[in-house]
């Protein structure tokens, strides 16, 4: 498998720069042996009773930060926590760190830099935890938006609530499930009378979704691992829908690595809590979710090959071609699509 088999052209017009308001006006493009146009709007006229919803209950950390070290400024993306209390982070122009460096932040933070890895990945001990490097951050940091959402005097009050999803209680991510944006709480009450079920599962979403897939042999790339969590009730909940008939339905990418990490081989769920760093190709043999409400993916992205995994990478290219020429809007804040398991 090649890069280039994921790719395509796309006007620069299409990339959405604010979402659709309200969120569950947005577009739906349900692929299956058929495509059809809807608005998310429509999901509870489109899934049945007895089927389950697994979303994703990660909230958004201000994980951009402008460092100084001496007269220079480094750029730094917080990644995640590691479990000895430092925090793996991108830092650009990391070739000017050291080991054993300070870096001064916005209103008194600091961190010192622990080691640094050949990728320009370092690991950073602040001089505070818990809540009190909570407020901090809050303080010194901004969303880490995606390079394409043009913000060019940073992210705006409206993206503060804008990129984050109405299930949003445990914090840790980089990066919002992109899926999740497009619920209102008017749509989840109609799904709820529609005998639509609902459960959440935990992905913290790294620094490394902004990272670009550099090697033409796709199988050689590797993911950077992210923390996530599937509870026990989660896992008896997905679990009773299935025996009881009902179809699983991940809501977002992220939730679906999550549930493919956590599943058995006959495809049943289990208490799961650790690291993922699965990598999803076409060729991969799915054991759980029958449906994925996802957006539209970057070309070349290990998004794109995980959709024409799931659907079929012939579906995903006439699906693409049809938002194209109907002009859905594509990437974070653009419209989404509803695919059956290829």
């Amino acid at each position: 498998m090649n890069l280039a088999d994921f790719d395509y052209d796309l006007p620069p017009d299409r990339i959405a720069h604010s979402p659709a308001r309200p969120r569950d006006a947005a577009r739906l493009l349900c692929v299956g042996a058929t495509l059809s146009d809807h608005r998310v709007a429509d999901l509870p006229d489109l899934l049945r009773a007895g089927d389950i919803l697994v979303v994703n209950d990660t909230s958004v950390i201000p994980a951009e930060l402008e460092a100084t070290r001496g007269g220079a400024r480094i750029g730094i993306t917080l990644d995640q926590p590691r479990a000895d209390g430092t925090w793996h982070a991108l830092a650009r122009n990391a070739r000017r760190l050291r080991q054993g460096d300070t870096l001064e932040f916005a209103g008194g933070l600091s961190a010192t830099v622990v080691s640094r890895d050949p990728d320009g990945g370092v690991a950073l001990r602040f001089d505070r935890e818990g809540d009190a490097f909570t407020a901090a951050l809050s303080r010194a940091g901004a969303l880490a938006l995606p390079p394409y959402i043009d913000r060019p005097r940073g992210p705006t009050e409206a993206d503060a609530a804008d990129y984050q999803t109405v299930f949003a209680v445990r914090e840790g991510a980089v990066a919002a499930p992109t899926a999740g944006l497009h619920f209102t709480p008017a749509l989840l009450d109609a799904l709820c009378a529609s005998g639509i079920a609902r459960t959440t599962i935990t992905l913290h979403v790294g620094a490394g979704t902004f990272l670009p897939v550099r090697t033409d042999d796709v199988r050689a790339h590797r993911m950077h691992a992210e923390r996530g969590e599937v509870t026990p009730a989660a896992a008896d909940a997905i679990n009773r829908a299935k025996a009881e008939g009902g179809r699983i339905i991940a809501v977002g990418t992220t939730s679906l690595r999550v549930l493919e990490t956590a599943a058995d081989d006959t495809g049943a769920l289990r208490r799961w809590q650790g690291e993922t760093d699965l990598f999803i190709l076409p060729g991969h043999r799915f054991r759980t979710a029958d449906l994925l409400l996802t957006n539209f993916h970057l070309p070349r992205s290990t998004l794109l090959m995980l959709v024409s995994a799931f659907a079929g990478a012939e579906r995903i290219r006439r699906a693409y071609a049809h938002a194209m020429a109907a002009e859905y809007r594509f990437y974070s804040y653009g419209d989404a699509t509803l695919l059956e398991r290829g």
